[in-house]
């Protein structure tokens, strides 16, 4: 997909026209126009150059968007230099204007004093007139300029609309002028329209500089992002430590990173310690710690400590240059709730026009009057507002992906940020998603005559391969009971299903009961011993060679603190919640009957996944929720796809919405903010149809018979202006809208001082034993420091907490 940038445009007519001139060239596939940020998006096989030249003929002109300079900055103040000339044109404007409406209104119709000369010389009064109002369509010559040549392309826009009714009352009130030189008759003088002709110009720049502004404001989310971007980067170069533009940094570097400081780039720290607030990614206010081996990304903060770090990430490859460009690309995009105002974009203003002439020509046959019935076309010229159609969908988008971005929920694309929250069914995958995804092993059962020891020695030695968190668990059991595992060969995995390996030329295999049982059988014991753990909620991982079953470790995760309350959320809004899951059917159920989920799909191989959610789509539109890569294929099925942060790149990759925070709460919060994104929508779009249906009718006159209702152009021209703000400023009530719900609970860090803790296996006995305990959301444990760095939240029992740590024979000194 490649992006322009776009200029010239000034309403929707404009985007529409662009859009279309497009999509008619040769090997485009799609193409999306966005008035608000006057950029064009592009997907097809055309090159650069016929794309160009397809903008230029249209009357507009383009320009590849630059990645690299832009690479950091999801958005650039592009309007800076727009306000900068609306508000030259309009103090301009407004200062002629002010002599102009003394003359025209204040002597002729107030009688104020004027110079000697100009009393009872009615010509001249008119000169005044025409050449104030002649100095005004000058200063605003831009709009005169655009306007009549799209008139000539026959693709005719806003500013046309402008230019030919303040140009029809300018010209008239010309004709009148040469009237009035014939026999000097001051009666003329009330039949001018020169002010009207000025005056439209001039309010339609005050519209204009009032919606530079609101947009700009639309995109205050962004630029705060984007402002965190590091400019410099301090590396390490033949032992000195040397500033260097952050563009210059290249994988591999080492740089350092003080207190204070923001991280230059993705690295890694291989040296030191430190907390770096992670807020700018993720949302999350509590500093993450970090020491040697964990990642740091660029435009966080680094808090307390120095460290040495090398670079793996640079450029538009870090994290933070992936989240704003996933942003701006989202803001870019069209939502399908746009189609409906692009169709009408598109013949706007041609209709307008139409209806102008109509409206001259009945108020001619009725009346006969010229004068009112040219006043009637050009009200309805100037009162409509295209602009308000073209930025009711894209300022909502626009606002609802930064205030998204700010809670760290990444909408990828405008139609998952409207689909979102019209979901019937929420699947969601167990481990990692529901569940922390760090188990721990919890029972060790023989079936044979062999050791516990031996059994976990095997197992780790077949898991140690595979990055799947219930591997995970038993491979840190063994290196916690210090258990040596052995060298394997012909290792070969098999997803969500089991593991077989070579040990000491003996064929072993581990996983569920159903892989399992194609080799070995299982008896009715083994199958109590499944039964009675799955029933507690512990998934059993079995072992077996080729002739024999002989045990199995039994593993377990503790479910994320918000799930409950997440499920909850989702059950009480109507939405049907669904767990998709390679689990035993038992332990399935268990867990879903504690999280309050009505329907399971348990013992589901990873290719099945995305035929579970083919057949949930049947009851309408699916969001699928999942972490991992066996995830992959039912997040892209699904009509909306989530990924948590902490998931795999593939399943990021797949997912339409990503969730920074790895906290289902935001996954609720995801679809309340579409919700309100879509609802703001509906609003902008009533109001800009809402407007145009009855300020031309009103325009045009068919009021004054029934009510005496008259619009004068100038107030017709003040409307249209107003109208635009309007839609913009309402999408900016987005920023007020409460995502987060007031249920969930808050976060606090706490610091408890530890005695007795002598060596790593202590550390990591804590550190176990913190992560199983409820409210108890993270745990960093060191007994080099002897401290247990904790993040909890409402359902932490600090008096439990320190009866668990010494009851494994430690002393709690203190906790702050």
């Amino acid at each position: 997909m490649k992006k322009f940038n776009v200029t010239g445009m000034s309403c929707a007519a404009c985007s529409a026209r662009v859009e279309k001139a497009v999509s008619s060239v040769s090997g485009v596939d799609n193409c999306s126009v966005n008035l608000l940020t006057n950029s064009m998006t592009v997907s097809g096989i055309a090159g650069d150059n016929e794309i160009i030249s397809a903008v230029e003929k249209a009357g507009y002109g383009a320009s590849l968007f630059d990645a690299e300079k832009n690479e950091t900055s999801a958005v650039k103040d592009d309007n800076a230099s727009e306000m900068s000339e609306y508000k030259n044109r309009l103090i301009s404007s407004v200062i002629v204007l002010l002599v102009l409406m003394y003359v025209s209104m204040g002597h002729v119709m107030l009688g104020l004093p004027m110079p000697q000369f100009f009393e009872n010389n009615p010509i001249s009064i008119g000169l005044i007139q025409l050449i104030l109002s002649t100095l005004i369509i000058f200063i605003n010559q831009k709009i005169y300029i655009n306007g009549i040549k799209n008139l000539f392309k026959l693709s005719p826009n806003m500013d046309s609309l402008v230019a030919l009714g303040s140009l029809a009352a300018y010209f008239y009130s010309l004709v009148i002028l040469f009237l009035m030189s014939a026999d000097s008759g001051a009666h003329y003088l009330h039949k001018l329209y020169f002010e009207s002709a000025a005056m439209v110009p001039t309010l339609i720049t005050v519209g204009k500089l009032l919606e530079t502004v609101a947009k700009g404001k639309t995109t205050n989310a962004l630029k705060s992002l984007a402002r965190l971007a590091p400019r410099e980067a301090t590396l390490i170069k033949d032992g000195k430590e040397i500033k260097v533009p952050v563009e210059e940094v290249s994988v591999g570097d080492i740089f350092v990173i003080r207190p204070g400081e923001s991280v230059a780039v993705d690295g890694v720290v291989i040296e030191g310690k430190t907390a770096i607030d992670e807020s700018a990614l993720t949302g999350e206010s509590i500093p993450s710690e970090k020491t040697v081996g964990n990642n740091v990304y660029a435009a966080t903060i680094n808090k307390s400590g120095f460290v040495k770090c090398r670079a793996q990430k640079v450029g538009k490859d870090t994290a933070f240059a992936e989240i704003l460009q996933i942003v701006n690309d989202a803001s870019a995009s069209k939502a399908p709730i746009a189609k409906i105002a692009d169709k009408v974009s598109g013949v706007f203003v041609p209709f307008v026009i139409a209806i102008a002439i109509i409206t001259f020509t009945v108020w001619m046959l009725i009346n006969g009057d010229f004068g009112f019935s040219l006043a009637r076309a050009i009200s309805v010229l100037v009162i409509s507002c295209p602009c308000a159609l073209g930025l009711a969908t894209p300022v909502a988008i626009m606002v609802g992906c930064g205030v998204g971005a700010k809670n760290g929920i990444l909408f990828k694309n405008a139609i998952a940020l409207e689909i979102a929250g019209k979901v019937k069914t929420v699947a969601l995958d167990k481990t990692g998603t529901l569940t922390v995804g760090k188990p721990s092993v919890t029972d060790i059962v023989s079936f044979c005559d062999v050791s516990d020891k031996e059994i976990v020695q095997v197992t780790a030695s077949l898991e140690k391969n595979s990055e799947h968190p219930i591997a995970s668990a038993i491979t840190e059991y063994a290196e916690e009971k210090s258990i040596d595992i052995y060298d394997t060969a012909e290792f070969e995995s098999f997803a969500g299903n089991g593991i077989k390996a070579i040990i000491s030329g003996k064929a072993y295999y581990c996983g569920n009961k159903r892989f399992i049982s194609d080799f070995v059988n299982i008896d009715g014991d083994a199958e109590h011993v499944a039964v009675s753990l799955a029933k507690q909620g512990k998934t059993p991982v079995f072992l077996c060679d080729d002739k024999h079953l002989i045990g199995c470790v039994a593993v377990a995760d503790k479910l994320k603190d918000d799930s409950i309350s997440s499920i909850a959320e989702l059950n009480r809004v109507g939405i049907k919640t669904v767990m998709i899951t390679g689990d035993n059917d038992i332990t399935a159920q268990y867990i879903a009957k504690k999280l309050g989920i009505k329907e399971v799909f348990s013992n589901v191989r990873p290719g099945e996944k995305e035929a579970v959610i083919k057949e949930l789509q049947a009851d309408g539109r699916v969001m699928m929720v999942g972490d991992g890569v066996n995830d992959a294929p039912a997040l892209t099925r699904a009509d909306v796809g989530v990924a948590v942060g902490t998931g795999t790149d593939v399943a990021i990759d797949s997912a339409d919405i990503v969730i920074m925070k790895n906290e289902l709460n935001d996954l609720v919060s995801a679809i309340r903010l579409s919700k309100a994104t879509v609802k703001n929508i509906y609003e902008n779009l009533f109001w800009a149809f809402g407007y145009n249906i009855i300020g031309i009718p009103l325009a045009a006159g068919v009021f004054v018979s029934l009510f005496g209702w008259e619009l004068d152009p100038m107030f017709g021209a003040a409307a249209m202006s107003i109208s635009s703000v309007l839609v913009v400023s309402n999408a900016l009530r987005l920023n007020l809208v409460k995502i987060k719900s007031g249920k969930e609970k808050k976060k606090m860090k706490k610091v408890i001082k530890i005695e007795g803790m002598m060596c790593g296996h202590c550390e990591a006995r804590v550190q176990k034993l913190l992560d199983a305990t409820e409210g108890i959301v993270k745990a960093e444990v060191s007994y080099k420091k002897g401290t247990a760095v904790i993040e909890t939240n409402d359902a932490y029992n600090e008096q439990t907490v320190v009866a668990l740590i010494e009851e494994q024979g430690y002393k709690v000194l203190s906790v702050k």
